[in-house]
């Protein structure tokens, strides 16, 4: 999957699958994650927030199953 750059302090890189609804996010320590049954607005949601650190713990962080790659 191809991940885009993001500015956060956080957050390296996000990519996103519509199909399979697959969120993977790099962080900045090298960790990628992957997210899975994530809807296409969440995706949005995080990519248009200002802080995509504080979105993605109120969002998506322990709402959705992950898998640690």
């Amino acid at each position: 999957m191809e991940r885009a750059p993001v500015t956060s302090s956080n957050i390296s890189s996000i990519g996103y699958d519509a199909d399979s609804q697959i969120l993977e996010i790099e962080f900045n320590n090298g960790s990628v994650y992957e997210y899975s049954g994530v809807p296409e607005g969440e995706h949005a949601g995080l990519m248009n927030a200002d802080s995509k650190g504080t979105y993605f713990n109120a969002n998506i962080k322990n709402r959705y199953p992950f898998s640690k790659h």
